[in-house]
């Protein structure tokens, strides 16, 4: 008797064992929260409501960026997705959507990027788009220290 509760005991170790870990939850990094604030920030200026901050479209513009730093690539389609397909293969229902991607070289900052956002009429008006009501921001770095940043704004669909 007693070998057979060693042996289920051993068993039930050996289960335990190979469960997988769970997976983390994902959350936004702090720099990913300062460029949604700044971006809030420049809605603010023109009197716009703030956008709020989407884990859902986040994880969405980090697989981006992280996509975009793997490649070395600063584009809206990679792998043949747009920013369409990549909100659709998420699940992410939108009756409006549109992205900004930016980068720099080692030694940049974020404000850089709000700057050259703001200085491009197509990436401001994706900022200033009345019609948006939240923000997915992902921030990835490739192996030399480069960073790639998208931006996702969706109004969704209830």
């Amino acid at each position: 008797m007693k070998h057979l509760s060693m042996v289920i005991l051993f068993a039930g170790s050996v289960a335990l064992a190979e469960q997988p870990a769970q997976p983390k939850k994902f959350e936004s990094t702090k720099s990913e929260i300062e460029v949604s604030k700044a971006t809030n920030a420049e809605r603010k200026k023109k009197e716009l409501p703030p956008l709020k901050l989407s884990l859902a479209l986040s994880k969405i513009a980090r697989a981006h960026s992280q996509n975009m730093a793997r490649q070395g690539k600063l584009d809206h389609t990679l792998d043949e997705k747009t920013p369409f397909d990549r909100l659709k293969a998420a699940g992410y229902k939108y009756l409006k959507a549109g992205e900004n991607i930016g980068g720099h070289q080692e030694g940049g900052n974020m404000q850089m990027i709000m700057t050259a956002w703001m200085e491009s009429d197509g990436h401001r008006a994706n900022i200033l788009n009345p019609d948006y009501t939240e923000i997915g921001i992902g921030i990835a770095e490739d192996k030399d220290g480069n960073l790639y940043y998208t931006q996702v704004f969706a109004k969704p669909r209830k």
